[in-house]
């Protein structure tokens, strides 16, 4: 991984680290993590029952799926796969449920505990196709595990 992500990774632990797990402090960790590598959008799901409900996003414009059952779309096939899907192109996908119609590829990454056990997604997404490789999903796995502990 480049030293600037390993860089900006530190910077999300740190202040992962440094306070609480309230909605205004997630909402921060996503825009970090979102501007740490030009995303797009960012959102994290926490597995609540059956259903992915979103804990923070990026932007002001909310998510089309706020909440949804753990087998639909694609965070519900990386829960069951428990690997981080990548998808070049969504609209070739039907396990896709669009968040917004400009989306063109995306990235969801499982979010674990420190016993591997699966907690939520983060879900990121592009307007571009084909606009994820291995960097993107080593740099969200990393972020995802500094985050988990506000997952429980």
């Amino acid at each position: 991984m480049k030293e600037t992500t390993c860089k900006k990774l530190q910077e999300i632990g740190g202040f992962a680290l440094a306070g609480g797990c309230t909605r205004k402090r997630m909402k921060q960790l996503v825009e970090m993590i979102r501007v740490a590598r030009g995303y797009r959008w960012v959102g994290v799901y926490k597995i609540i029952k059956d259903e992915f409900v979103i804990l923070a996003e990026t932007g002001n414009e909310p998510a089309t799926y706020p909440r949804f059952p753990v087998t639909q779309g694609l965070c519900g096939a990386a829960l069951d796969s428990g690997e981080p899907i990548i998808v070049g192109d969504v609209h070739k996908d039907p396990r896709y449920l669009p968040t917004f119609h400009t989306t063109r590829s995306e990235i969801v990454v499982p979010i674990r505990n420190d016993h591997r056990h699966i907690l939520g997604m983060m879900d990121v997404e592009s307007d571009q196709l084909n606009a994820f490789g291995e960097e993107d999903r080593q740099f969200i796995e990393r972020a995802g595990g500094l985050i988990g502990h506000c997952l429980h």
